[in-house]
């Protein structure tokens, strides 16, 4: 009773697996679509390229006839086997007909040299069609990898910012680089398995049947004794390739890190420490990857030994029946037939190295569709309202956010009218990035509601709510291109005029020209050939041409020196002129003229007013005010 249970508690495992294998596998099978533009040009090549390969070998046995056969032998065989309906089934005897016939008409020279012309036609021609299926086989591969890649960035694309918050970089870098590529050998690697190897084995089986089915029917013990071992050798391989894979995304990880972080890797004299960090990720990487190693390449040597062995064993049994002359077996059939069987293995080697590429496919496709599947938590409605302009105030009422537990914003309650200049204060981590980031809907609020012009956000299309925003933030987000690209960054109506109009208003037009190709000039990565002002002039100018009705300024000068400042506030003004505009900031300088100032301490507002009223409380705003004036005496 034991036994039993363990067995089906043992295949009830194995269902389950199979199940799960096949609902991801249909999943990944889908970015393949259109399926039938590949599939049926493949399986007709595929059946062409069978039939005319195992032909090219089972046409030993009439090249072999030929040889073998004396002239008395051939003209008493040619016509009888017309004759005989009941060897219309038996290859062999098909063989020695046409052999013969070529003999007995042409002379042994000729029969020869006709056979071997059709061994040539067989092999090129089988040839060609293989060359086909690889083609095929490569489109779909290629476009499978276009797809899904696609899918999976076009995924992250749309996420909310809280899950970057929550997310490695170098995760998310090696699901769409690594992991993707891996998927597109399992799901074009399984083709083959289900369709063209098993034909293929199929096929070679059937031809052996026909020429001796007492033979064959001992030979083939050697596949399921072969599936055995195999099995044994992959067991675990899925699980080895999803930690592989994982090892892989932090060691991107770290590489990202490593790079963004070089200044102060080596301000903190930290280059051994990063050093062994990654090497030791490596090095995990690497024993992973041996052992994975270790198995596939196990299962090629086993399968050829087996098959060696096999071939022993037949040419002991098989020779005995043609010496003995039992099972009507001829001399040259046997040849043709131990040709034929040397080639079973192959096609089952190829299955045992498809079936190690579909674990490492799954494993890698379980983490993509998991990158796929997640979901944004901000998400237009169906009959999301889209917005053309800012008419009235945005209105925050009883507004609540969390990051899962932990609250930070509670009971938010004030207007931003339009053309007004808010100002938001507070000691960090109190909220105010976090409350700035749901005003273009980064994030939904948790509780309470945020009204554009009386609709609620929730309500609105996204992409028409951030056409009407413009943000500049403290880190000066450039990319890897040009000045005027980065200027007229997605804007591909912008002209030269326009972007060069948007950069005097940031001041930012005179060092350009000082650059080397004004502004062709490429400013490296994340703007690395330039200075600090510079680059968040390059942002004010980016803002500056989309001109949106509202602007948000997340502590765009806390980072820069005096004169940088000077400068970069100079065109702050230019760009706030005539613009709701909400500013977050320390500096004295950059809201004592707001219209008036929200000060926020742990997620609340603790005061309201202008920057003269606020001094007058000898609040928290006064506090804040005298400790800044007393770090900079």
């Amino acid at each position: 009773m034991l036994v039993k249970s363990r067995i089906d508690e043992g295949f009830f495992l194995f269902l389950l697996f199979l199940v799960f294998w096949m609902k991801t596998y249909f999943r990944l099978l889908s970015f393949a679509k259109p399926i039938g533009r590949f599939a049926i040009p493949y399986v007709f090549c595929t059946i062409i390229t069978v039939v005319f390969g195992t032909l090219n070998l089972a046409l030993l046995i009439p090249l072999l006839s030929v040889l073998f056969k004396d002239s008395e032998e051939v003209s008493s065989a040619v016509v009888p086997l017309l004759e005989k309906p009941e060897h219309f089934y038996a290859i062999k005897d098909w063989f020695n007909y046409l052999s013969q016939s070529l003999y007995y008409e042409y002379g042994p020279y000729e029969a020869l040299k006709y056979i071997c012309i059709i061994i040539v036609a067989s092999v090129f021609i089988s040839n060609v069609f293989r060359y086909f299926c690889q083609r095929i086989m490569e489109n779909f591969r290629i476009h499978t990898l276009l797809r899904l890649r696609k899918a999976v960035f076009d995924s992250v694309m749309d996420l909310h910012l809280g899950f970057f918050t929550n997310q490695r970089k170098g995760d998310v870098i090696s699901k769409i680089a690594s992991d993707v590529s891996t998927v597109q050998y399992s799901v074009t690697g399984t083709l083959q398995v289900v369709f063209k190897e098993p034909l293929q084995l199929i096929a070679y089986l059937v031809t052996l049947f026909l020429i001796s089915p007492q033979l064959t029917l001992f030979s083939i013990t050697v596949i399921p004794i072969s599936a055995f071992l195999i099995a044994r050798i992959v067991k675990n391989l899925k699980h080895e390739a999803r930690a592989g894979q994982e090892s892989f995304a932090n060691m991107i990880t770290y590489l990202d890190e490593a790079l963004s972080g070089i200044k102060i890797i080596k301000s903190f004299n930290a280059t051994f420490f990063v050093k062994n960090r990654f090497q030791e990720e490596n090095e995990r990487y690497a024993t992973i990857m041996r052992r994975m190693a270790a198995r596939q390449q196990m299962s090629s040597p086993v399968s050829e030994l087996l098959g060696v062995v096999m071939v022993a064993v037949i040419l002991l049994y098989g020779g005995n029946l043609v010496l003995s002359g039992e099972g009507d077996l001829s001399a040259e059939a046997f040849i043709g037939y131990i040709a034929l069987f040397s080639q079973v293995m192959r096609p089952a080697k190829a299955l045992t190295d498809s079936f190690s590429g579909i674990h490492n496919g799954l494993a890698a496709g379980e983490r993509v569709l998991e990158l796929i599947d997640e979901k944004c938590l901000v998400e237009d409605k169906p009959n999301a309202v889209v917005v053309n302009s800012f008419q009235e105030a945005i209105q925050f009422k009883d507004v609540e956010f969390s990051y899962g537990e932990r609250n930070v914003l509670k009971g938010i309650d004030f207007r931003i009218g339009k053309g007004e200049t808010i100002a938001l204060v507070g000691p960090s981590g109190g909220g105010k990035t976090t409350l700035v980031d749901l005003i273009p809907r980064f994030m939904d609020v948790t509780a309470g509601a945020i009204y554009f012009d009386g609709i609620d956000l929730r309500d609105l299309n996204q992409d028409s709510l951030r056409a009407l925003i413009g943000a500049v933030n403290q880190e000066s987000i450039l990319f890897n291109d040009t000045i005027f690209n980065n200027i007229a960054f997605a804007n591909l109506s912008a002209t030269a005029a326009e972007v060069e109009q948007a950069a005097r208003i940031a001041n930012a037009h005179d060092f350009i020209m000082n650059t080397t190709d004004g502004y062709q000039t490429n400013i490296g990565d994340r703007g690395s050939k330039l200075s600090g002002g510079q680059r968040q002039r390059i942002c004010i100018a980016r803002a500056v041409l989309k001109n949106p009705p509202i602007m948000l300024l997340d502590e765009a000068t806390s980072a820069l020196d005096t004169e940088s400042e000077r400068l970069v506030q100079d065109s702050l003004y230019k760009l706030m002129e005539n613009r709701t505009t909400v500013v977050i900031a320390h500096r004295l300088s950059t809201i004592q003229n707001a219209d008036r100032i929200v000060v926020l301490d742990a997620g609340k507002i603790v005061e309201v007013g202008t920057h003269n009223e606020l001094l007058l409380n000898n609040g928290l705003y006064r506090k804040l005010i005298d400790m800044q004036q007393f770090a900079e005496s």
